[in-house]
Order: C-alpha cells, then structure tokens, then sequence
C-alpha cells in the first residue's frame, strides 16, 4: 500500500520525508521491521516502542511513526517519519486502512462490562449464525471466522490482530461479528479505527483495579467504548446496574436499555429455574432456555435486545434464543454417574461472579442441598478481591475449599492466605472452610464431601485447559478434574 494512502486514515503532526513510497509491511514490533516496512512505536504499559528506533537505523525501514520526531531523523537514510499526536490510536486507524477498513464492511457489535461479555458476545455469533448470515466473534474463549475456530490469547488482540481477522471474516462471507471489549483494550485504544454497529453494556464490579488502580478508571474506560459510538450505532445499557446509565451520558449513539426490574426498551423476566433451564418472558413472550441464574437472565435479555436493534425478525429470534445453548466454562453442569451429585464449573473469578453463580444454584436446589465451593484467586492481579471472594464464598455456601488457581510468579500459599484474611475474624466461615493448595486436591475433596442432591461449584478458571505456574503452563481443565471425580461416586 502506497504510504501516502495510509496517511490518509490519520491525522499527521509532522512529516519529515517522502510519502509517496510503497509499504510492504505494517508493525508494531520491531523485530518485524525490515526493509519497505511501517513501524509504529507505540507507549506501552511495560515497553515503549521509542526505545527501539535506534536499532532500526540501516535496515531501509520506509516510515516510522512517533510521537516526538528523534534529533538525529536525518541519520535514518531515507526513513520518513510520521509524528502523531498518540500512537496507539494511530496504529489503530491504520491497521484498518491497511486490512481494507473491515469493520465497516460488516455489522460489528461490542460487548463490554464486568462479567457476562463472553457469554453475551458468543450467543450474538450464536444468533446471527441461527438466523442464517454467516458470522465472526472475537472472545476470551476462542474467535471464530464464521465456522473456522481460531486459537484465543487475549480478550481483546491488538488492532493488527483484530483488523486481519475482521478482514478474514469478510473474505469469508461473514455479515455480523461480535467481540469482547475489555477495559484494558478501551484505554490502550486498541480499538481505535473500527467501527461498531452497536454497543452493549453488561455490569460493573470491582475488577482489575492492579492496572487501573481506582474503580473510577477503570469505570472510564469501559465508558470510553460507549463515548466513541457513531451516531448509526446504538448503544445498549444494563440499567438494573447504577453504571448503567453513566455509559449513555456522552455517547452519540441510539441510547436503548435492558432490565429484568425496571422498565426498558427490553424486558426479561424470569418466570421459572431449575439446573437444565429457565422458563424467561422477553418483552411479554415467554420462552424456555437451556442457562440458569439470574446473571443468564441479564446476558440473555442483552441478547434478546442487540437482536432486534440489528433488526432481526422477532418471532424468529425468539424461537431462536431456545436454541442458544452455554458456553464453554461458564455454569457448565455435570453429574455423577447414577445422577445424584452435579458439578458446575464457572469462570467466575470476581467476587460478584461469585455471588452471582452460587446465589443461581441456591434458588434452584434451595436449602435441604448443600453448594460445596471450590474457589481460588489468580497470582499477579488485583490483590484486593481474593479476602471478598473468600468471605462471598463462605458467605453463601455450605462448604468452602480455597485452592490455587493460575498462581503465575506468586506462592500459592501466599495468595490462600489473603484469601484466608477475609475469614479470619468469622468463626462460623472457618469452620467450614479447608484449604488445599493443589486444585486437583481441592475438586476430588469436594465431591467427596456430595451427598445426595449436592452441587460442588469450581470457579475461576471456566474454559482454561492450562495451570500457570511461575511462566510455564500446565496443562490442567476443571472440566476434566469434576468430570473424573464425578465417576468416581
């Protein structure tokens, strides 16, 4: 692509050089800079790409763009650099310049919050692939170009990574897309330059204040998705959540809202629960679905509302949300052989996951049944949440095992006992409380512990087939561990 077509996509500060060259490669690494390639030096969190021009010198890089021009420019022989106001919203405009503008040659839906956004993202490339358009979703768990599954590593990849898939998605046919925006994502402006048909809010709860540092940043960052809609989008809001309306104030687009207690543009209800499935009304028509939990009830109802708003037919979509089955890790049950004790494995890995999923399993079993809860907290995040996540545990199971999760560069033990400190003035919690460091311990222990009618819950890791243990991954699966433990009864 001729570089003076791609700077077309940015607004330019400074141009010292020639534009009219070919680029052969767009980058934001510079181990992939080479001859005729683009390198955009972009401020990391950990890295600044600035640090790493110097190296480029002799090797006939065509362009490099920066946020200061460097003092010795001349030197670079031929290089033109490009000076920008950021470069992170910089590489984003152009990685979508240089992939064709994909998200503008399809109808992309975001999803954004706290819990719920995998599940909600993947039933909307669930639902418009059951509608019968071909469809691409970027998630947590796997992205999907149309049928085509496609190995996961970030919830949200950086903008070359998205732009290439959405244009791989175009290429193949695909209509509608759908992706997870995480709030690290929003302020990396690793979505800048897409743009969205619609926009949908889920919650908000404490999370990942070790990079935002207070709840305020990070609310802004999940704000900040919601303030960039265009007008043509609209915006779709979870108002029973005290943010909800908070992501409306400043967004241009259509502003549409859910709820399952207050009035909305989009009504749920649940009518009846049970472990295989919940009778829900949708705006007054009543269908039974294959989830349970009131947090379902609220990814269904955002479902249910960004498919009308992409103007799918309603007695279609209707039909269509009893064909929506979960997600892979998330309040996915077992059971045991003859039937009697259920597992359930869950990403839950907040303290309001937490309470959300045991509060879904206790208004199905009620409580003549005990929930045995196996729960831990991952190594090298936010600190703050494991003592609440132990005490919401404890708070509302009858059983509790703490155990490792993805321990990363951090102790085990150390990460049980600030779990441990948030039970330690509570009597009645530590008794039943047990912690087992080893997680495959901690699940065969519980299930031991079933009786009859019991449901053993392990939360935390959800869909993870791998345990990371100071940077090396093992391979570890909460569906496999409850699955054999379950035989064994």
């Amino acid at each position: 692509m001729q570089l003076a077509c791609l700077l077309q996509a940015i607004e330019v500060k400074q141009l010292a050089g020639d534009k009219d060259k070919e680029i052969a490669l767009l980058t934001a690494d510079s181990r992939q800079a080479s001859e005729g390639s683009m390198f955009v030096a972009v401020r990391g969190v950990n890295v600044d790409g600035h640090t790493f021009i110097p190296g480029l010198k002799g090797k006939g890089v065509a362009a490099i763009v920066v946020d200061t021009l460097p003092e010795d420019a001349a030197e670079y022989n031929g290089t033109t650099f490009v000076v920008v106001e950021n470069t992170a919203i910089a590489l984003g405009h152009l990685a979508s310049r240089w992939y064709g503008d994909p998200s503008r040659r399809l109808r992309l839906v975001g999803v954004t919050g706290t819990n719920g956004k995998t599940t909600t993202a993947t039933l909307i490339y669930e639902m418009a692939r059951l509608q019968g358009y071909k469809a691409g979703l970027l998630s947590t768990v796997v992205n999907y170009v149309d049928t085509e599954a496609i190995h996961a590593t970030q919830t949200t990849p950086d903008p070359l990574t998205i732009n290439r898939l959405l244009a791989q998605m175009v290429d193949a046919g695909c209509s509608y897309a759908a992706m997870e925006v995480s709030s690290h994502a929003a302020d990396q402006h690793r979505i800048a330059g897409l743009t969205f048909a619609g926009g949908v809010f889920t919650n908000l709860t404490r999370d990942h204040l070790d990079y935002h540092k207070t709840f305020q940043n990070y609310l802004n960052a999940k704000k900040s998705f919601f303030d960039s809609l265009g007008a043509d989008a609209f915006a779709l809001t979870n108002i029973d959540d005290r943010n909800g309306e908070v992501m409306l104030q400043n967004t241009r687009a259509r502003r549409c809202t859910y709820s399952l207690r207050a009035m909305a543009d989009f009504r749920g209800r649940v009518v009846e629960s049970r472990l295989d499935g919940t009778l829900m009304s949708f705006n007054g028509h009543e269908v039974h679905v294959q989830f349970t939990g009131r947090f379902n009830a609220y990814n269904l109802t955002a479902v249910f509302g960004a498919s009308i708003l992409l103007g799918w037919d309603l007695e279609k979509v209707l039909v269509d949300m009893s064909r929506l089955v979960a997600v892979a890790g998330r309040f996915q049950a077992f059971h045991s052989p003859d039937g009697s004790v259920t597992g359930i494995v869950d990403y839950a890995h907040t303290p309001d996951a937490v309470v959300n999923v045991i509060t879904a399993i206790r208004e199905v079993v009620g409580p003549s049944h005990a929930i045995i809860t196996v729960v831990g907290a991952g190594g090298n995040r936010d600190k703050g949440k494991r003592p609440i996540m132990a005490q919401e545990a404890c708070r509302l199971s009858d059983r509790v095992i703490l155990t490792s999760d993805n321990p990363r560069f951090e102790q085990p033990l150390d990460i049980l006992a600030d779990m441990e400190a948030g039970i330690a003035d509570d009597p009645q919690a530590r008794r039943k409380t047990l912690s087992i460091a080893d997680r495959r311990e901690a699940i065969r222990a519980a299930v031991m512990m079933a009786q009859p009618g019991d449901v053993v819950l392990v939360a935390g890791k959800g869909h993870e087939d791998y345990q990371e243990i100071q940077g090396v991954k093992h391979h570890f699966d909460d569906r496999e561990e409850i699955r054999e433990a379950l035989g064994k009864i």
